[in-house]
This record gives structure tokens, sequence and C-alpha cells, in this order.
């Protein structure tokens, strides 16, 4: 596993990055005029005055815009023209990598990941597995690599990458997914993921992932414990369920799903934004900031619930007075485990429902829902608080690194 922590170049950007950077400018610069103009319109039409098309402004203003626009648009085919004038630069996956890089990337798949892929930007992250900071090669696995073999799987949250499971704690290097392979003899294996993608995309790209691993394990694979932080927990549930749609194997050696951190009934970050989504049409002057509001990726706008699967009717319901998801239970056979932090000294009801983590609420995190059809029913001895821990302190808690080797332990 690769030291995120180690030293990396004053600039993370490669040339290869701001080419890219670059174009999803020239996309984002039409947009950003069309609102600002939808802005403008709107308080004019609250004036009296009408404009060409919705959201179009007419007169002098209607000029100043078009010219607005054209400029734009000349400056977005100023930059494409200076791309083709740049020397040529290397593939991203020839570019070394370092962690600042890696981590910049993350965040902006997490935000705008799916914008990525519909627009085939080369930044977009591809679903991989890794092994000592690696993807796994199907036609060349590891020579190190067990015939028979206990594979634990990290998978990582939201903006995040697989190489930020290593971090500190009190100046230490820590590593959940690293002390627990050393201890109990597993092979750590790591994904890496779009975490802008909706979450069932994510879900069942990892169970046709996990598939293909079982087919290429030099031997006998004999056990899979998946951990996932955070979203990362979701994309797991997502894929124990699209692996049993498919019929896939795999799950037969699904032992333990350990979640740590992650929000099965939601987060509030995203109920807020989805709220700023529903309210600010309230007005016509308002009304565009709706689209800057509907600008954050669908795997963050799946965190309002915990959505993991699809709705059966392939809709998504808007109502804010219930849950509009499909319930989908722990996986039967398996022992599913959950970790929660909150910032608070004790249980209450305040810390239960506002605190939390900072992040995730504990109920949230706990599986626990006032609909009894979403309720998820982990074992009490199956599950552990953490108090006066935030969301991202968990990769690094003493505490949550202990309660992990008692319970993956052979009796």
């Amino acid at each position: 596993m690769t030291n995120a922590t180690e030293q990396s170049p004053s600039s993370s950007w490669h040339l290869s990055d701001i080419r890219e950077l670059a174009q999803l400018l020239t996309l984002a610069l039409p947009a950003t005029v069309h609102i600002t103009e939808a802005v403008h319109q709107a308080v004019l039409s609250g004036m009296g005055f009408k404009g060409r098309d919705e959201g179009k402004t007419a007169g002098i203003t209607g000029l100043v815009y078009q010219g607005v626009h054209k400029a734009a648009n000349t400056l977005g085919s100023g930059i494409n023209t200076l791309l083709t004038h740049l020397p040529p630069t290397p593939p991203l996956h020839h570019i070394p990598e370092t962690p600042k890089r890696a981590a910049l990337i993350a965040t902006l798949n997490g935000v705008l990941g799916d914008k990525l892929v519909e627009q085939q930007n080369a930044l977009a992250t591809p679903m991989t597995l890794r092994y000592q900071g690696k993807p796994l090669d199907w036609q060349a696995m590891p020579a190190d690599l067990p015939r028979a073999g206990r594979v634990l799987l990290l998978v990582h949250g939201l903006c995040m990458n697989d190489l930020q499971w290593q971090t500190r704690y009190q100046d230490e290097p820590v590593n959940h997914g690293d002390s627990l392979a050393k201890a109990l003899g597993y092979v750590p294996l790591y994904l890496r993921y779009n975490s802008g993608l909706p979450i069932a995309q994510n879900g069942e790209a990892l169970a046709l992932l996990l598939e293909q691993l079982v087919a290429h394990w030099p031997g006998n694979l004999e056990e899979i414990t998946i951990m996932g932080y955070s979203m990362g927990g979701l994309v797991a549930r997502s894929a124990c369920h699209h692996a049993n749609s498919h019929g896939l194997g795999w799950p037969a050696r699904l032992a333990n799903l350990i979640f740590l951190g992650t929000p099965h009934h939601g987060a509030p970050l995203e109920h807020a934004g989805h709220w700023l989504e529903q309210l600010l049409p309230a007005t016509a002057y308002s009304e565009p900031f709706v689209r800057l509001a509907r600008l954050r990726s669908a795997g963050i706008k799946d965190l309002r619930h915990g959505k993991v699967i699809e709705p059966l009717d392939n809709t998504d319901s808007h109502t804010l007075r219930h849950d509009p998801r499909t319930p989908l239970p722990l996986p039967a056979g398996v022992n599913c485990f959950a970790i929660a932090a909150t910032t608070a000294a004790k249980r209450s009801l305040l810390a239960d429902r506002l605190i939390g983590d900072g992040l995730v609420p504990l109920r949230s995190a706990l599986g626990q829902h006032h609909e009894a059809r979403h309720q998820l029913h982990f074992l009490p001895a199956h599950t552990l608080i953490v108090y006066r821990t935030s969301h991202m302190a968990l990769l690094a808690s003493p505490q949550v690194g202990q309660q992990l080797l008692r319970w993956l332990t052979p009796s």
C-alpha cells in the first residue's frame, strides 16, 4: 500500500490533467452565462420587461448578453485551439501518481464524476481493484498472491481514493486494512472508483468485478471480507444485491461485511442540498440558481437517503414527506458489523439525531429507521459507537482497530 503521507511535488497537476480540466471549463462557460442571464431576466420580468424567450433578455440587454455568449464561445474556442498547439502529453494512466494528485482527482470525481463520464473526460476514474498500490491485471496477477487466500477488500468513501485508507494517529501511520491483513492473514485489496456515479451503478460494477476476481484468482479464493467506509458501505450493500440479481457466485464466499461510518439512511449535508433544490424555485429570482444546486453528482444525490438500488418502478419520488427508497435488508448468511461515531461524550436524543460524527447521524450509521421496512437489523454485539470521534477520525481510531480485530479473529 502506498503511503499517502509521502512527499509529493509542489504541483500535483500534470499537463495532461490541465488539458482535461480546460476542456471541462469550455463546457462550463456557456452554462454559467446562461444562468447569469436567466437571473437578470427574472429581475427585469418583475419590473414588467419581457424577454426574447424564457430566461433570455431582450433589447440592449439582450444584445449585451449575445455578445457575452459569443465571447464565452470565443474563449472556449481559443482554449481548444491552444490545447491543439500544446506538446503531446502521455495518457493519464501513464502519469506517475502522487497522493496529492490522486486526492485532487478523487475530489473532482466525487463532485462531477457523472458529468466527466458523460463528456468522456479522461479524468473520470475507472473502477479498479488494487493490490500494493497498483491495479490488478487479470493477465499478469502478482506472483505473491497465495493460491488459497482470504481477501479483505476496502472500499473508500465519497471524494476519496484507496490511498486515503493510510492516515496517521499521534504521528504514527495507521491503516486498518493493512493491520488486519498482517494480524489475521488476509490479502488486502483496495477498490478505487468514481464516487460521483450513482451508487447503484458502482454497486453493479463492483459485483461484476468481484466475479472476475474469483475467476482469475491463482487457486481457490476461500473467503471475502468487505469493509466499506462511508459511501463505500453503501456501494458494498449494492454490490451484494446486484450479485444476487445476476446469479453471481462470489457472495457464497462473502463472510463479513463491515460498515464504517456508513450513512445507511442518508447524510444531512445532502438533505440540505435537496431542500435547497426544492425551495429555491419559490421565486422567479432564485429559480435559475436551482441549476447550480443540481450540478452536484448523482453519487452525492444518492446520499440524500442512502439509496443503494434503483426503485422498482425506475422513478425517484421528490416528495420530502417519506423515504422513497426500495427497501434492501442486510444480506443473509453474512456477518454484518456497523461502527458509528459521535462527537458527543455520550448518547442522547440530540447526539443521535443532530450531532452524529459531524457528517453522518448516529442512527443512520447504525441502520436505525423510523419505518420498519427500512430498519437494518444489526446484532447488538455487532455494533460499536465511538464517542468524541469525528467521521474522518474513524480511519485512524485505535478503538476501531481493536474492535475490528476482535470481531474478525476466529473463535
